[in-house]
């Protein structure tokens, strides 16, 4: 890859992945404007794995401590999840996705995956693959 001298916001990884992601984050408030983006991971990823260590959890969504944490607490407070401490190890907190969440999930997934779709709309199907592709490998 050639070096190049002048530093040209434009041409950032960083600016781009911000702008593309500010523009994700406005489609899926408008489409699911219950939970933030944030919230419907770990929503998304208790539906999938079924109760999770809070610190298991924050991993699988990559999520810092903190913000899981506080995303924990926020979707305890809205009543879609529960914590409970784990019997094995009381320092430990697993975290359930509650009935109301399992409802929220269920009637959102659609318009979830209608997010993504519109999200990715400029791209022809062969060009989100690569994306997609590329993406992952910078994980």
């Amino acid at each position: 890859m050639e070096k190049r001298s002048d530093y040209v916001l434009d041409d950032q990884i960083g600016y781009l992945l911000r702008r593309v992601t500010q523009r994700h984050l406005a489609i899926f408030s408008e489409a699911i404007p219950q939970v933030t983006t944030t919230q419907f991971a770990v929503l998304a990823r208790l539906a999938q794995m079924g109760p999770l260590s809070q610190n298991l959890l924050g991993r699988e969504t990559g999520m810092d401590g903190a913000t899981v944490k506080g995303v924990v607490d926020r979707l305890s407070r809205q009543g879609l999840v529960t914590t409970a401490p784990d019997p094995e190890d009381r320092r430990r907190l697993t975290v359930t996705l509650s009935a109301a969440g399992a409802t929220l999930f269920r009637a959102t997934k659609e318009r979830a995956l209608a997010v993504s779709d519109r999200t990715l709309g400029p791209l022809s199907d062969a060009e989100r693959q690569v994306l997609m592709g590329l993406l992952l490998r910078l994980t």
